[in-house]
């Protein structure tokens, strides 16, 4: 039968005792991570969220406290009470391994099963297997380091944001749906039948709304929700640090989000970030690393050879430019002897899931191969290996197409690809930087119609004004991202605050009048009455903790993660609700049927 806590109280943590500690009685508590009998000594090191301290029976134990510390297994749940002394044998990997505990008192607190996997460091289990013992599956130290560094990063912008004037408020989780952007989740009204919430996507129009009440300085870590694709770096539901503040430009906001950055590299992880961080406009990114997010800790950049065969025969080329498109390329150096034909075609198949149809290369290995010139002229070949500065020993990959967005996807893609492949890429420092000046507007193919590229609330740029309606794909937002390692980290703008803008900036988007007023209507109603200039941008909490420690999935830095379905496999959510559930809200459940 378990024990309980009763007329004891732990006094440390695993993790804290040291050799000065020496001769102090403690009591701790935690799990068994493994039990070594050797007949006259029983050793138990016992582990909770700080480390590990090993405790010790010999033939001065109390008999019944031997026997107790005999029947235990890995998992059990034990409170232990003893006087800390010097170890004989010292474990130099353990921070607590100059000392054990001489246990005089234990109590059994529970018992456990064996477990389905080891509780140890980077266990090589299967995901799956992971997520449906999740409770298990965080007790590994490698996940507690995480989530305890998580924690840390956001009561480092809570102390930050507060020290800069910055008041914390919430902003509603049931709110009205804005189909504008990705899906929504909706949350069916019990009192209003037929009528739903969503649960927000962002508290983009609330921060608004509260420099409209003329709270200057927001700040939140707040929920978020969005039905949209699961990939390594998105969930279902994830957390944002959100700032917002009133009568600044840009400059101002960028300098708020660099100080607290640079304080979160410091506090968490040691790193020194020198400011002002470098800058990128959204065209230049895109033309030298085919990404608005670049990974600059490595070259490879993506170099324009279209004026090299601009009155080329050859088709593939020739067709790109016709169709208002380009012809780029890259070149990776010295890399002939490593990319053998075989690899390289199968890289011409990868760049195809980027919409390319195809990839154009030349190996200048011992022997120099080419899929392409030989059906230019020389002079157009000698151009591009000027262009891409080609020795040998290079190996060059061109992509043409009509349209440039396929030609940067493609590329940019290709050189991420390659930098890890032949491990290019300098892990020894984070690389920041900004990126400025995004578009205002891109087409989507799908809707047949221009989107807002980061959200219609964002200001355009004054000079930019007057080509809003007639040239809207030339427009310019005063928008900017801040990209760490290749991934958008955070991100945000200055916004619209006058009434009639706003009102054109919708129209723009193909939003009517009517549907703007039904949409929006309070914020614009708001704005009617003396909003300031303001502005804002906010962060992903779980995707800054995974560039700041180096991890790879996103599952890693959420306690309880989705599956690429969104499914939860511990709680096995969604699922099924009693019928009674959805007569009370009106809601009849059409039958699967198959396809």
């Amino acid at each position: 039968m378990a024990e309980f806590m009763t007329g004891i109280k732990r006094s440390c943590y695993c993790g804290e005792p040291r050799l000065s500690d020496a001769g102090k009685t403690l009591t701790v508590c935690g799990w068994v991570q493994r039990q070594r009998d050797l007949g006259q000594l029983i050793f138990i090191d016992l582990r909770d969220r700080t480390g590990i301290l090993q405790l010790a029976f010999d033939e001065s134990t109390d008999e019944e406290v031997f026997q107790k510390a005999f029947s235990c297994r890995a998992e059990f749940v034990l409170a232990a009470t003893g006087v800390l002394r010097e170890r004989t044998s010292k474990n130099p990997e353990l921070p607590t391994g100059d000392v054990e505990l001489a246990v005089q008192q234990l109590r059994i607190l529970a018992k456990s099963e064996t477990p389905p996997f080891a509780i140890e460091e980077h266990s090589n289990v299967k995901t799956e297997t992971r997520l449906k013992y999740r409770y298990l599956d965080l007790r590994r130290p490698d996940m507690q380091r995480i989530l305890t560094a998580r924690h840390r990063i956001a009561k480092c912008a809570r102390d930050y944001f507060d020290e800069n004037g910055f008041l914390e408020i919430e902003t509603p989780d049931l709110v009205a749906s804005t189909p504008e952007g990705a899906r929504d989740y909706l949350v069916p009204s019990r009192m209003f039948p037929g009528e739903f919430f969503a649960l927000p996507q962002s508290p983009q129009l609330y921060k608004q709304l509260l420099m409209v009440a003329g709270f200057d300085r927001y700040m939140q870590v707040a929920r978020c929700f969005r039905d949209e694709d699961l990939r390594a770096d998105r969930q279902p539901e994830f957390t944002q640090i959100d700032f917002e503040m009133s009568f600044v430009e840009q400059e101002d906001v960028i300098a708020i989000g660099e100080g607290f950055i640079q304080r979160a590299y410091k506090e968490v992880c040691g790193i020194d970030i020198p400011l002002p961080l470098p800058r990128l406009t959204w065209r230049e990114a895109m033309d030298r690393f085919g990404s608005d997010k670049p990974d600059l800790r490595f070259g490879l950049e993506l170099k324009d050879v279209s004026g090299c065969v601009q009155n080329t025969n050859f088709k593939v080329f020739s067709g790109a430019l016709a169709g208002g498109g380009s012809v780029r390329g890259i070149n990776a150096k010295g890399l002939a002897h490593k990319l053998s034909r075989k690899e390289i075609d199968k890289l011409g198949e990868w760049v195809k899931t980027y919409g390319a149809k195809g990839l154009a290369w030349t190996r200048l290995a011992d022997k120099e191969t080419s899929s392409f010139e030989k059906f230019l002229a020389p002079e157009e070949v000698k151009a591009i290996r000027e262009t891409l500065n080609a020795e040998p020993g290079d190996v060059l990959f061109l992509v043409a197409s009509e349209k440039d967005t396929v030609v940067f996807a493609s590329l940019g893609a290709l050189r991420k690809e390659i930098a890890r492949r032949f491990d290019l890429i300098d892990t020894s420092k984070p690389c920041l930087l900004w990126v400025t000046d995004f578009p205002m507007f891109e087409y989507s193919e799908e809707e047949n119609r221009w989107v807002a590229m980061h959200h219609p609330f964002t200001m355009p740029n004054p000079e930019d004004l007057d080509r809003l309606e007639s040239d809207p794909g030339s427009v310019r937002s005063i928008a900017y991202d801040m990209v760490i390692n290749g991934y958008e980290a955070g991100g945000g703008s200055i916004r619209i605050h006058d009434t009639q803008l706003q009102e054109r900036m919708l129209e723009a988007l193909g939003i009517s009048p009517e549907q703007a007023q039904r949409r929006f209507g309070f914020l614009l109603d708001a704005l009617k009455y003396g909003a300031p200039p303001h502005g804002g941008m906010a962060w992903g909490l779980e995707r800054l903790v995974m560039v700041l420690l180096g991890v790879e999935d996103m599952r890693d830095v959420v306690a309880f993660p989705k599956v690429a379905s969104s499914a939860d496999l511990m709680s096995r959510a969604p699922s099924v609700v009693e019928p009674e559930q959805l007569d009370e809200l009106g809601i009849a459940v059409k039958p699967k049927t198959d396809a």
